[in-house]
């Protein structure tokens, strides 16, 4: 791909995951692509359906989210990592509302998203829980997979972004529970 349709493209899957937040997939594709300061037709040349578009901006978040495990992991004690990507993670679930009917909706085009969501975020998730329970920061007896959809539907369940940090927080302090060493404060 050239160099300037990759920037219409990163700038197309960018203003799609604005204006999707604020106004939902449902959106006019005029509205993002004067977000992204291109033509309708730049649009649709690159992203033919909707669906093409809502996958791009899901597998873009996903993507983003699990590679912030890795950095969290360089730069913080394990067990502050875990805490930290649970809180990332709550705002990739809270920004990604108006995306969870579309997801839903018996496309054929989103079939692969919850299998892509679960290896790539449920690997990224289980690296975090293996150190710190090496670290003996957390308890031992921890799925990955399990923790991150209890997460999830915390976050679904949650009224507002605020009270979902709150909900996972209350599931990392129970995490704690029974570590075998003391947490890093």
């Amino acid at each position: 791909m050239r160099a300037d349709a990759r920037r219409n493209t990163d700038a197309l899957v960018d203003a799609a995951r604005e204006v999707f937040a604020t106004d939902g997939v449902d959106a006019p594709a005029r509205a993002i692509a004067d977000r992204a300061g291109v033509g309708v037709g730049t649009l649709y040349r690159r992203f033919p359906q909707r669906s093409d578009l809502v996958v791009a901006v899901f597998r873009t978040a996903v993507d983003a989210t699990e590679q912030a495990a890795s950095e969290l992991a360089a730069a913080h004690a394990p067990d502050e990592a875990l805490a930290l990507w649970l809180q990332r993670f709550t705002q990739f679930i809270a920004t990604k509302r108006g995306l969870a009917a579309a997801l839903h909706s018996g496309d054929p085009a989103f079939e692969a998203l919850p299998a892509y969501f679960t290896a790539h975020l449920g690997g990224a998730l289980d690296g975090l829980l293996r150190a710190a329970e090496a670290a003996g920061t957390i308890r031992a007896d921890v799925d990955a997979t399990q923790l991150l959809y209890a997460a999830a539907n915390l976050c679904q369940s949650a009224g507002s972004e605020e009270q979902s940090l709150t909900l996972v927080g209350l599931l990392v302090d129970g995490l704690r529970y029974r570590a075998t060493a003391t947490a890093h404060p």
